[in-house]
């Protein structure tokens, strides 16, 4: 995926950003119920994940990783992504295109995906008209909703534009 944007629609402001600090000090609490250990390596991972403002695969976080640190392998990297997925701090997303991307999972700064089929462009957007149908629903169907992912797939502006100077 070649860029983000991340902007609500109403308004034109850029969306709410995750809060760091937080998401860092609920993982260091899920790592020390766990018993797990603060690597130098682990450290370098998550403080350049963490730094990342896009949608990143685990090839694109190793290289900027090796940037810092040439031994870091690419094991260590996946295990790592995998232990910030399961403490709940980092969302997975699987946008059709055969990789898996992460970002910062805070829940008050909740958004949804438009994702470019064409050139990859990924754009985050807020909706809450889509989020107060998602809850009717559910209380309709006696559902409790505990997480939702919104995606739409399709071509963006750019890329439609790009088709029809084409033709």
């Amino acid at each position: 995926m070649k860029s983000v944007e991340a902007h609500s629609p109403h308004s034109g402001k850029k969306l709410k950003a995750p809060d760091a600090e937080r998401l860092r000090a609920d993982l260091e609490a899920y790592m020390t119920r766990r018993g797990l250990r603060s690597t130098e390596q682990r450290r370098v991972i998550i403080d350049t994940f963490f730094g990342t403002a896009e949608h990143i695969t685990i090839d694109t976080l190793l290289r900027e990783v090796r940037a810092v640190d040439a031994r870091v392998g690419y094991a260590t990297v996946y295990r790592t992504m995998k232990l910030l997925t399961e403490s709940g701090v980092v969302q997975e997303h699987k946008f059709g295109d055969g990789f898996t991307r992460y970002e910062l999972s805070d829940d008050d700064a909740h958004h949804d995906h438009l994702i470019c089929m064409e050139c990859g462009k990924i754009t985050e957007f807020e909706e809450p008209a889509i989020e107060e149908l998602q809850q009717k629903i559910a209380k309709r169907h006696g559902f409790q909703v505990r997480a939702h992912k919104h995606e739409m797939y399709g071509v963006c502006a750019d890329c439609q534009a790009k088709a029809r100077a084409r033709r």
